[in-house]
């Protein structure tokens, strides 16, 4: 799921949507293709089925270069921040982690947890969900099973490389990771950011009808190159089919493997209770860890909280997107390259935040007399979560057989 939570609540007003539900039919094919480059669509999605990482890397640079509409002079960089990309480790531990951006979003969303990852020994790779990284209008071009497919498949090649296989996902990207760990028992374990198990507004759930009578769910300018403003509500459908599939999986199973999840208390996106319910009922391994950025304490024990309460850093709650990114990401991070003011704010207040004016840093919708509101694009705690994930991987590495067979063999081994 995207960053901007408007995507997610469908803009559209109960009376609109009800004009829609009865008079659908007449309007269908009546919306007048755009204008803007941006809203029209590719004459087909790339390939992600090849035999090899590298191959999908070279064909979907190619795809991207020749279907990307840039919105800056630099096309290099627009190509890096939306490509696929692996990270080979300088001490490889025999394992790898494949991880899965959201709605509306990029592979660039996980770099910094990538890179870190990558330090810790893990080979690292990221996809592409087709539809995304070349322009907003090819979304309307998938369907379910390009997104389910490209995860198994590159699930399947990262199996071919490393011992163990760890998935993780952020948003949509987690909905999709967790329904093939749980159908597919050779996965190591989870890594979840703002899992969108279930959405937060029952508008969501009517994206899939819908989405047979209007093409957009939100339209706006096209400004970020790192991911899109707008969503067709073909996405928006996918994205809930994704949500109720999962549901429908973890409720038939109890999920032993290792999970680490992080959530923004503050956050509207998502049902934050309904997640937590899911890490307490059926993530039951007594070494996950839920790192949820808050006040008010999950009542799981394996729950650690850290305050978003932040004046000294001007920081009011933390949202959706903050959860990824290093206070030290160049585009992201604090004083980093892309600030988003379209926070649910005033429009006044956001001119204000456009103009360079002093902000404070929150969740999408939040707003506090007399302080203007970007969103928080960045972590504070970035260091102690990663080393909260690093505790849960190598707890997870323990209590494997093969290692609990070395360690009864070979007690001295492991502590070295």
């Amino acid at each position: 799921m995207s960053t901007s939570t408007k995507k997610y609540r469908l803009r559209f007003s109960l009376i609109a949507l009800a004009f829609i539900l009865i008079y659908g039919a007449a309007l269908t094919g009546c919306e007048s293709t755009p204008e803007d480059p941006n809203y029209l669509t590719a004459d087909g999605l790339p390939d992600y089925n090849q035999v090899d990482f590298d191959t999908y890397l070279q064909e979907t640079q190619r795809w991207l270069r020749a279907n990307r509409v840039f919105n800056s002079a630099d096309e290099d960089k627009e190509i890096t921040a939306n490509l696929p990309y692996e990270i080979k480790p300088e001490n490889p531990n025999g394992q790898g982690v494949l991880l899965v951006h959201g709605l509306a979003d990029s592979p660039f969303s996980f770099i910094d947890i990538a890179k870190h990852l990558a330090q810790q020994g893990y080979l690292v790779r990221t996809v592409l969900l087709p539809g995304h990284g070349s322009k907003v209008g090819d979304l309307i071009l998938p369907t379910l099973a390009d997104w389910q497919g490209v995860v198994a498949h590159h699930t399947k090649l990262l199996k071919q490389d490393v011992d163990k296989v760890w998935l993780g996902g952020y948003s949509t990207g987690a909905n999709l990771v967790v329904s093939q760990a749980i159908n597919d028992d050779d996965i190591a374990g989870l890594l979840l950011f703002s899992p969108a198990f279930k959405p937060d507004s029952f508008m969501v759930s009517l994206a899939p009808l819908a989405s047979h009578f209007i093409t957009w769910a939100d339209r706006d300018p096209e400004d970020n190159y790192t991911r899109y403003n707008s969503l067709p509500m073909n996405a928006a459908s996918i994205y809930y089919q994704t949500s109720q599939i999962v549901r429908d999986d973890l409720a038939k199973t109890q999920y032993n493997k290792p999970v680490f999840m992080m959530m923004s208390e503050g956050e509207s996106v998502i049902d934050t209770q309904y997640a937590q319910d899911i890490f307490n009922q059926v993530m039951v391994n007594s070494n996950n860890k839920l790192v949820w950025e808050g006040e008010v304490q999950p009542a799981d024990p394996r729950a650690i909280s850290f305050s978003m309460d932040l004046p000294a850093q001007q920081i009011s709650n933390g949202s959706h997107l903050s959860l990824l990114f290093s206070p030290q990401n160049p585009v992201y991070g604090r004083g980093g390259e892309i600030m988003i003011c379209g926070n649910g704010q005033k429009e006044a207040d956001e001119a204000k935040c456009q103009a360079g004016e002093a902000v404070w840093y929150s969740a999408y919708g939040y707003q506090e007399s007399g302080k203007i509101h970007a969103r928080l694009t960045w972590n504070p705690y970035f260091s102690e979560s990663m080393s909260l994930l690093d505790n849960v991987m190598q707890q997870g590495v323990l209590q494997s057989p093969a290692m609990l067979a070395e360690l009864f063999v070979e007690p001295l081994t492991l502590r070295m």
